[in-house]
């Protein structure tokens, strides 16, 4: 037995929970969501925390919209808008098990090694094909596409990794025991 799809109306931690075990599609390519990680408004550590700037405008977009931003000048990363609008809060979408479009995908990546494909989340939007042009945009097909999941999952929870702020929060949600992780889960 499956689940849902998130509500993205809720706060981030909620919709990083609900997000693993579902698969998110570009353009037919993708897979099942094994890693993400919450931001909210009152984060540290979030693009949100000082307000609106162009770059993090997205962030504070209707709910279930796409928030893309270019990480350290060099992998874009890929986030779900979550929250009312004007509030700021995102899930970022760590890793895939990839599924669907995998020879694309290893194109784009250039290796072959399925594991590594969208193990973490500058690999996850090269293998998707994704760029500034997808920040603001609409979760649906069929450009964007997220199913619910098929099964139930079981979680592994743990901190935020690649921040220096709010480290503490535990707001790092995986498929627990998947082979497809950006890096291993430190449990809380």
């Amino acid at each position: 037995m499956g689940g849902a799809l998130p509500n993205f109306e809720l706060g981030p931690v909620e919709v990083a929970r609900s997000l693993i075990g579902c698969t998110l599609l570009i353009h037919d390519v993708g897979g099942r969501i094994v890693e993400t990680e919450a931001y909210d408004f009152n984060d540290e550590a979030s693009h949100s925390f000082r307000g609106v700037t162009p770059r993090n405008k997205a962030m504070f977009g209707p709910p279930g919209t796409a928030y893309v931003y270019l990480s350290y000048g060099l992998h874009w990363c890929f986030n779900f808008v979550c929250r009312p609008v004007g509030q700021g809060a995102a899930v970022l979408v760590r890793a895939l098990e990839p599924t669907d479009g995998v020879a694309t995908m290893e194109i784009r990546r250039g290796t072959t090694d399925l594991r590594r494909l969208c193990a973490g989340p500058g690999c996850v939007a090269q293998a998707l094909g994704l760029d500034r042009s997808f920040d603001g945009a609409v979760i649906q097909p069929p450009a964007i596409e997220l199913l619910p999941p098929r099964m139930e999952v079981e979680l592994s929870i743990g901190r935020r990794v690649g921040i220096s702020k709010a480290v503490e929060q535990p707001w790092r949600f995986a498929l627990k025991d998947s082979r497809f992780l950006s890096r291993r889960i430190a449990l809380v």
